[in-house]
C-alpha cells in the first residue's frame, strides 16, 4: 500500500535493531529559562541542542502589557504557533488576527509574520530546523545596548529580517 499523495518517509536515522532508551522529559514543575523585563517568561521545552538540530520547542508566556515582535522573516527556520491559553494577535503576513487556545499558525522558510499578546497568555513557539533560538531570546532578555550595526549582526546571525 502507498502513502498518499507519493509521500514517503524520510531516510532512516537510526539503524539498530532492538531501539534504545533514548528518550528524556522535562517536567512541568520546571522553571522557566527566561524572565523578561515585561513580566513574560520562555521556557526551553526542547532546544536545537536537545533535538540533534530537528526542532526547538519553546513555552512563551506574556507578561500583562501586550508585547511581542513586529513583522518579520528567517531564511532558513519555518516557524510555528500553537495558542495554548488567552488570545494572542499573529500576523500571517497579510493581516493581524486574533489567535485563540488551539489555534495554530504555521509560516514556512520566507513567510512574513509577528506575534503579540499580553494579560499571560501562553503558546509554543516551535522552530524547525532546530537552531540556536536561545541566545536570540537571552540577549533579548537582557536589554543589552547594541549600537545599529551590532544590532544588525545579531539579527543577521539568528536569521531574523525585519519588514
Amino acid at each position: 500500500m502507498s502513502l498518499p499523495r507519493g509521500r514517503s518517509y524520510p531516510p532512516d536515522t537510526y539503524h539498530g535493531t532492538d531501539g534504545e532508551v533514548s528518550a528524556w522529559l522535562r517536567r512541568s514543575s520546571e522553571p522557566a529559562d527566561i524572565t523578561y523585563r515585561t513580566g513574560g517568561t520562555c521556557e526551553y521545552v526542547a532546544t536545537g541542542d536537545r533535538t540533534d538540530g530537528r526542532f526547538g520547542l519553546y513555552r512563551w508566556t506574556f507578561g500583562e502589557e501586550e508585547t511581542g515582535p513586529d513583522a518579520h522573516f528567517h531564511r532558513s527556520i519555518s516557524e510555528q504557533f500553537y495558542v495554548l491559553s488567552g488570545e494572542v494577535r499573529l500576523f500571517d503576513g497579510a493581516d493581524w488576527v486574533t489567535a485563540r487556545s488551539g489555534d495554530f499558525l504555521y509560516v514556512p522558510e520566507g513567510g512574513v509574520h509577528g506575534f503579540r499578546g499580553g494579560g499571560g497568555a501562553s503558546m509554543l513557539l516551535m522552530f524547525a530546523p532546530g537552531g540556536p533560538r536561545e541566545d536570540y531570546f537571552e540577549t533579548l532578555a537582557r536589554g543589552e545596548e547594541m549600537t545599529e550595526q551590532q544590532r544588525a549582526e545579531f539579527m543577521l546571525r539568528h536569521d531574523t529580517f525585519w519588514v
